[in-house]
């Protein structure tokens, strides 16, 4: 059986595309820009964009299993595609902001639910994750900063959220794809430990062994500040994030090791694995 990954060169699906090869499956990773060098030996990477329907048939031909990122503008063409060509399962890397308020108000969590709704409607079998706080995020906070002053910053340091690492996710989409009884499954997934912002600088000042100084900055400046190093659609659900955090106790979950047997990894893990990030 066949598995195609998109997205493959991201954060979390190259874990799967990884995932999925170390056990022995075949993978068929995509990206929009394939001629790039391939990080995955002994699975060829095909070209495929979501945005761009005319790709997907040859990308999706003799497809079993797909590993899916949310994308509203493609999620159409993506359905019919493997409807035509017989995909069996969709593993979807959705959010946890499904889980609230999916008026106007939350454009991340009304797009990724006009997703999941798309893929269910579609009768192919189906597991969805739904992630909070991405560890990742914290290199559009503060890698530049770090790097290049010592410094990181926020509106609250004692604000609590609960990280995941991206292997964790990965280690539930390779599960769902390999192994049985996943089926209609929407796994909420949250970090396994509640930290600080102080806390969390502070572990990546232990991996990287180097003081980092924290700056409690207004609401407007760090509104500012996230506007040079992420895009404009993350900055406000990062505001109310911490603002939230600020006031209750963010989920925690032991989700990952139910689902695949292994403990997730804390954020000190993440820091250590994404250490020369922030030299």
């Amino acid at each position: 059986m066949v598995t195609v990954v998109f997205g493959a060169r991201g954060n979390v699906a190259r874990h799967v595309a990884a995932g999925l090869v170390a056990r022995g499956e075949q993978v068929r990773p995509t990206s929009r820009t394939p001629y790039a060098a391939n990080p995955f030996p002994g699975a060829e990477m095909v070209a495929a964009d979501l945005e761009r329907p005319e790709t997907l048939s040859a990308a999706l031909d003799g497809a079993d299993r797909v590993f899916l990122y949310a994308k509203p503008a493609g999620i159409d063409g993506f359905v019919a595609a493997a409807r035509s060509a017989g995909v069996r399962q969709v593993v979807l890397l959705s959010s946890g902001a499904v889980l609230g308020d999916t008026s106007e108000h939350n454009p991340i969590g009304r797009t990724h639910s006009a997703v999941e709704s798309a893929i269910v409607e579609s009768g192919l079998e189906w597991t969805f994750l739904r992630p909070g706080m991405f560890a990742t995020n914290a290199l559009w906070w503060w890698q530049h900063s770090i790097r290049t002053q010592g410094l990181a910053y926020a509106t609250d340091p004692e604000s609590r959220t609960a990280p995941i690492h991206e292997k964790d996710l990965a280690a539930l989409a390779v599960t769902a794809l390999t192994e049985p009884g996943h089926h209609g499954q929407a796994y909420p997934v949250w970090g396994v430990e509640a930290l600080t912002l102080r806390q969390q600088v502070r572990r990546i000042a232990e991996a990287i062994d180097r003081e980092i100084a924290f700056e409690v900055v207004s609401v407007d400046e760090a509104r500012a500040r996230l506007s040079e190093t992420m895009p404009a659609y993350g900055i406000e659900p990062v505001l109310a994030g911490w603002a939230a955090g600020a006031a209750h106790p963010p989920n925690v979950s032991s989700i990952v090791e139910e689902v695949t047997g292994r403990p997730g990894q804390p954020f000190a893990q993440w820091a250590k694995d994404h250490a020369n990030d922030f030299r």
